[in-house]
């Protein structure tokens, strides 16, 4: 009797031989890399902003203005590294849609990228996300797919990337591993260079917010790999896991509810986030988050989002330390996104009274310290 190994010791054997190519499909695929990689181009820059600190003091605060992005946030980085990331991996298609968990800005530049290669595009979204955000995606040819909790959407989206052939980008798992952390224009890279010629070119801290977990790892990583002494902070806001998973170590920790901070802020520990990449986290009382933009109008003249407000108090905290110190040196944070999105909110006394939030404590410490240099206790 012949086994089956003498046989194929034995005999002969065709090779078997698939093809899969496509000559339209390359084509496509070769134009949409070359429209993302152009809008990089055009735009992957963003200013680096001083907020006034008294001279003595020896500190300098930035915040990189990612406002300016043609999409208004942070999140435009994210969406074109998504988008090249998915194209080059060979899962976005032609005519077949782009599906997205987000609660807002990411979705509005996901919807941009979309319209420029050609494809279309679903964001899926919690119901309360501002009415601005969903104005801007449906502007971008996007449209909006609402769940009532926020926990639904990771499965809501995957459905119905199953129910149309589509892609689910999943901006919370592929987020760190789809940017270039090691350079290529990254935000990190870009911060380094803009402050070469300051007089603190290297900072002592680098302040990020965490929705994905992506830009922490980003920019932690590139510190890392550069050898820099810099020391990065996540700031979180509540109904957030992160810090709770951070300082626990419990990957599993979860929230019941979604973040009043929109583009912040995680009911579950995403993929994404890195928690051994960073050094320090902060959680920030909502009320902190909005009495810091609020101040940030006041000091540069700019409206920005809930999320730059999380990370500037926490940037105030440690000029503070560094103060009460005698340190010098200077402080990173983001600018992620304009506030003229959350009008409704963060700039409305109405919609903080609905809240229950109380602003004055925090609006009384941040003036304090630009006042006298001394945080309150």
């Amino acid at each position: 009797m012949t086994t089956p190994q003498q046989a194929r010791t034995h005999e002969p054997m065709a090779t078997l031989d698939v093809d899969h190519s496509d000559a339209e499909y390359r084509h496509w695929l070769k134009e949409a890399v070359r429209k993302v990689q152009a809008d990089s181009n055009r735009s992957a820059d963003t200013h680096l902003l001083r907020f006034p600190l008294p001279e003595g003091w020896g500190i300098d605060l930035y915040l990189k203005d990612e406002s300016t992005h043609p999409t208004g946030s942070l999140k435009h980085r994210l969406a074109r590294s998504l988008f090249l990331y998915g194209l080059c991996n060979g899962w976005i298609r032609r005519d077949r849609p782009v599906i997205e968990a987000s609660s807002g800005s990411t979705a509005v530049s996901e919807a941009y990228f979309a319209k420029l290669i050609g494809v279309p595009f679903i964001a899926v979204m919690p119901r309360t996300t501002s009415p601005e955000k969903c104005r801007l995606i449906e502007f971008h040819g996007g449209q909006c797919h609402f769940v009532d909790d926020p926990r639904t959407m990771y499965a809501e989206s995957a459905a119905l990337a199953a129910d149309t052939g589509g892609h689910y980008m999943d901006q919370f798992t592929y987020a760190e591993r789809a940017t270039d952390w090691r350079g290529n224009n990254n935000i990190a890279e870009s911060i380094y260079r803009q402050l070469e010629l300051e007089r603190y070119p290297e900072p002592a801290w680098i302040v990020a917010t965490a929705g994905t977990g992506g830009t922490s790892a980003t920019i932690a990583r590139y510190v890392h790999y550069m050898q820099h002494n810099t020391r990065i902070c996540v700031a979180d806001p509540e109904n957030s896991c992160f810090f709770e998973g951070w300082t626990t170590g419990d990957a599993d920790v979860t929230t019941d509810c979604g973040s009043r901070i929109e583009g912040i802020g995680r009911p579950r520990m995403e993929p994404s986030f890195v928690p051994g990449a960073i050094d320090r986290m902060m959680k920030v009382p909502d009320a902190a988050s909005v009495a810091a933009v609020r101040a940030l109008e006041a000091a540069i003249g700019r409206k920005a989002g809930g999320s730059t407000g999380t990370g500037l108090w926490s940037a105030l905290k440690i000029v503070a330390e560094m103060v009460a110190a005698g340190r010098t040196g200077s402080v990173v944070t983001l600018l992620c996104d304009p506030g003229d999105r959350y009008l409704d909110k963060y700039y409305s006394d109405e919609w903080v009274a609905g809240q229950g939030l109380d602003i004055e404590p925090y609006a009384a410490a941040i003036s304090s310290l630009l006042a006298t240099g001394v945080w309150p206790d």
